[in-house]
């Protein structure tokens, strides 16, 4: 589980570029090259976009660190839920 915070944390610093935020075409490129096999539509730049603005709490036009565990925790709960779905007699 360490390996997998680590390259989630490092994953956003690389994108947002050490930064706090990351800009909408940070985002862009981080979710197509990280997400491209577990996510639709991630070559779509507006279905992106759309993603931006949904995670943007604050409107500010840029992804921050919570806003991308956002993200993060909305995939993850996706994949428990295939899973469970996928094998219900696994507990």
């Amino acid at each position: 589980m360490e390996s997998a915070i680590k390259s989630i944390v490092t994953t956003f610093l690389s994108s947002s570029k050490g930064g706090e935020n990351m800009s909408g075409g940070a985002f862009q490129k981080m979710v197509k090259k990280q997400l491209g096999t577990m996510m639709e539509d991630t070559n779509s730049s507006s279905a992106v976009k759309e993603m931006q603005r949904g995670l943007d709490e604050n409107n500010d036009g840029k992804v921050s660190f919570q806003e991308y565990l956002t993200l993060i925790g909305y995939l993850a709960n996706a994949v428990s839920q295939q899973k469970c779905g996928s094998n219900p007699d696994t507990s």
